[in-house]
């Protein structure tokens, strides 16, 4: 019930809309491709560590999943994990690619 009612507050918390767009890093130049996908809808379990997500910044955390590959990685977030990860990571609009760039951008920010 505990991780049910912490999957719950990932679906709230998670970003809305169907834009997924480019986005410009604070130095002026264009971000990572996978951060504005993540900031919408990764960020708010994967920062905390919200039902089980791994956090952003954590290598303890992604090793185990780094180690199954990237592959395996994009495949499950595209399946959703359960009980706490839905299908998607709850953006139905993005695309396999932009998933995969979510992916980079944490990986890119956790080892």
């Amino acid at each position: 019930m505990k991780w049910l009612g912490l999957a719950a507050m990932c679906v709230l918390a998670a970003g809305c809309g169907d834009n997924v767009g480019d986005s410009v890093g604070s130095s002026g130049q264009p971000a990572h491709p996978g951060e504005q996908t993540y900031n919408r809808f990764c960020l708010s379990c994967h920062a905390a560590g919200i039902a089980g997500a791994p956090k952003v910044g954590s290598p303890e955390g992604w090793a185990p999943r780094v180690a199954q590959g990237r592959d395996v990685l994009l495949q499950r977030t595209i399946d959703g994990i359960a009980p706490g990860m839905p299908a998607r990571g709850l953006c139905r609009s993005c695309s396999d690619e932009q998933l995969a760039d979510a992916i980079d951008y944490m990986l890119s920010r956790s080892q």
